[in-house]
């Protein structure tokens, strides 16, 4: 039996001292901290102002331009980062962020998260979001202190939900309360800090890479299933697809529009009442979570059938994807156990000539990147769209229904097991970053006392 967060924190702790002496902090959430710390609000160590609300004309090779999205907790990630033409930054509004400046996010998702600048975006300029600079040599400490329980969950989010969406503005910011330790034990919670997340980032970081190992066995897997079959020694066929490449040579190469049809959804009037909450599944893209569908989020009811064109689809049938929710490498597909409805993002496939549901789902797990390179195009706004007249041309590799059947309880069965190995790794990863959030709060809340570990 695997430990839980809360278990994993305390064996981790006993490691630790606790001071010699606490004190009341005064505070209800914050119970007692080191008798020889001082306490006070953010605004007191350390000035704070916005960045730029829009970005300056882009460039390829221009100046870094730090937006939430680059905010990961703790850390400034290049990803989707955007670079900025210097002659278009009005440099009088001081958007130039130092090394060891604090990058907090003021709305959003990820309101309250934060960062401290590393010294090779020394020089970057300031997005949208809020900049706190220390006045003295505190901002390692700092740093970590904005990212613990007791300023995110106590203090932030509290003040940031008042509106209808999150939402941090400087003075809310400034009125802070921080733990503020003598210098000397700054230095040693940040260099320890520093040290032990280091750590566990790395062990996280190996569990992630083994996740995507496995994962790509996954993949690997189910395509050679739907493609080759599960006899090696099986002669081959050219399947004429070069996608596709070769099959076994007794499996018949169909194209779409012979082994299967398809039906459209829609959406019910909105401004209709009683067409809403009915006991009927209104099927839509985000229930494509999961292989088997027997729910969803909206219903509809017996009324919204009479009265429009949407039709009840009954089991089994593919439901597929057709606009919105469909990337470059995945092909969002489940099957039906229960009569249902879609909306007018989804399509319906029903198959025939011995074509059966559950190894359809499976053929298009395996070979659905190669399928939507020929069949997806770019619409308004970036939206992809699946063109059904390409569609109907698709080739798919059909083996007898015995072998369908076949290759239907192998990969049941063997991405089962894969999908238990994976959701083991994912707990593990839970539980580290579970450790990771708890010791930083540990730390600078003075529950434990690192300083011996540090010396």
């Amino acid at each position: 039996m695997s430990e839980t967060p809360a278990q994993n924190l305390e064996a981790h702790q006993r490691r630790f001292r606790p001071y010699p002496e606490y004190k009341d902090s005064g505070v209800e959430w914050l119970g007692e901290i080191p008798g020889h710390w001082g306490m006070t609000p953010l605004k007191r160590i350390a000035s704070i102002r916005y960045g730029l609300g829009e970005p300056p004309r882009q460039l390829t090779d221009g100046l870094p331009f730090i937006r939430a999205t680059n905010v990961v907790k703790g850390r400034i990630v290049d990803h989707e980062m955007q670079f900025v033409d210097p002659k278009e930054v009005p440099w009088n509004r001081n958007p130039v962020l130092r090394a060891d400046d604090i990058i907090v996010v003021r709305s959003g998702a990820y309101t309250g998260d934060s960062a401290r600048i590393p010294a090779e975006y020394e020089g970057a300029i300031a997005g949208y979001d809020m900049v706190v600079r220390s006045r003295r040599d505190w901002a390692r400490f700092l740093a970590w202190t904005l990212l613990s329980r007791y300023v995110l969950e106590s203090q932030v989010e509290l003040e940031s939900m008042r509106a209808a969406q999150p939402h941090l503005n400087a003075e809310e910011l400034g009125s802070v309360l921080l733990l503020l330790p003598p210098d000397s034990e700054q230095r040693a919670i940040a260099a320890f800090l520093d040290r032990e997340t280091a750590r566990i980032d790395a062990l996280v970081a190996k569990k992630e890479r083994l996740c995507e190992l496995l994962q790509e066995k996954r993949t690997a897997l189910i395509t050679r299933a739907v493609t080759k079959g599960l006899d090696p020694n099986v002669p081959m066929k050219d399947s004429g697809v070069e996608w596709l490449g070769e099959i076994p040579a007794h499996w018949d190469a169909a194209r779409m529009w012979r082994v299967s049809s398809a039906t459209s959804g829609g959406t019910p009037t909105k401004e209709e009442h009683g067409y809403w909450n009915g006991g009927i599944p209104w099927v839509s893209p985000k229930d494509m979570k999961r292989r088997f569908i027997d729910s969803s989020e909206d219903t509809i009811t017996e009324r919204a059938l009479t009265e429009t064109a949407i039709k009840l689809i009954a089991p089994p049938v593919v439901l597929i994807v057709v606009r919105g929710m469909i990337l470059a490498h995945t092909f969002p597909v489940a099957i039906t156990t229960v009569p249902v409805t879609i909306n007018q993002d989804m399509k319906a496939l029903s198959f025939r000539h011995g074509v059966e549901p559950p190894f359809a789902v499976w053929l298009f797990e395996g070979v659905g990147k190669g399928i939507l390179g020929a069949v997806v195009e770019e619409a308004a706004h970036g939206t992809r769209v699946i063109r059904m007249d390409r569609w109907r041309m698709v080739v798919a590799s059909i083996p007898p229904k015995g072998e369908q059947r076949a290759i239907t309880a192998f990969l049941d069965c063997e991405t089962a097991k894969l999908d238990a190995l994976v959701a083991k790794v994912r707990d593990a990863i839970d539980r580290l970053k579970e450790l990771r959030t708890a010791l930083i709060s540990a730390a600078v809340t003075g529950k434990i006392d690192v300083r011996e570990k540090v010396a």
